[in-house]
């Protein structure tokens, strides 16, 4: 399983990022893909999740309303990020797990999902 992300970068409070992770090695269709972020001295949190089996999304009460998680059902799951605050400043993950519904209270921890991406940093100026 290879997880890649792409897209980040640094940006001014207000303006939009759009996250890419690109899946190889696994039946795409099986698997949720799950959107993490890290910052200095933070643990890793779950953000956004979809699950490309039922088509369940979530979303961490910090990005709702600005986050949206969408896949192209073929090998890539998209975040597109909106309004980006300084506080949204971390190195982003994505992560896969196998058959995992997203509306479930474990859809975010880290535990449930079996491969990861590198990371990439996204960084939110004021």
């Amino acid at each position: 399983v290879q997880l890649v992300e792409s897209g980040g970068g640094s940006v001014q409070a207000g303006g939009s990022l759009r996250l890419s992770c690109a899946a190889s090695g696994i039946t795409f269709a099986q698997y949720a893909i799950g959107w993490f972020r890290q910052a200095p001295g933070k643990e890793r949190e779950g953000i956004s999740c979809i699950s490309n089996h039922d088509g369940s999304t979530y979303y961490a009460d910090a990005v709702k309303d600005r986050f949206t998680i969408s896949s192209d059902n073929q090998n890539t799951v998209y975040l597109q990020m909106n309004i980006l605050k300084p506080e949204d400043t971390a190195v982003y993950y994505c992560a896969s797990a196998f058959y995992m519904p997203c509306d479930r209270p474990y859809s975010n921890h880290t535990k449930v999902y079996g491969s990861w991406g590198q990371g990439i940093q996204v960084t939110v100026s004021s």
